[in-house]
């Protein structure tokens, strides 16, 4: 299986309360694709479709996030890739403005599963393990 990571802190919120909208995620999702695609064919592809979209909890302004993605099954051309975004530190205001805490385990708020294409004629590596 092929994995990446990517860790971030979310700077802007888009609603009220700081909330982050939920399409940030769906594009942190498509950066680790491409990263995993470069890695695996030499090439960025294309995404074409998400088969599943699950928001599980809120992501607020100031939460620091790591996605996950790995392809978990490859075609001559497809690429079948899971995300996941954890949140693993949250602001702590109750502490200070500029206080934050660890959250020991990280909180899951989306999941992910979609399907890249890097076309035959672009595919220029061979796939790492």
């Amino acid at each position: 299986m092929t994995e990446t990571r990517l860790k971030l802190r979310i700077s802007e919120g888009h609603y009220a309360g700081g909330l982050v909208d939920g399409a940030r995620m769906l594009q942190l999702f498509g950066d680790v694709a491409t990263e995993l695609l470069i890695r695996h064919d030499g090439d960025e592809g294309l995404f074409r479709a998400y088969s599943s979209v699950e928001f599980v909890a809120p992501v607020y302004a100031g939460d620091f996030i790591e996605i996950v993605g790995r392809i978990v099954r490859t075609g001559s051309s497809s690429r079948t890739m899971e995300f996941e975004a954890w949140k693993v530190i949250a602001p702590a205001p109750e502490f200070g403005e500029s206080a934050a805490q660890v959250l020991d385990p990280p909180l899951l708020v989306c999941k992910a599963a979609g399907t890249c294409v890097t076309p035959v004629e672009k595919q220029r590596l061979k796939p790492f393990a």
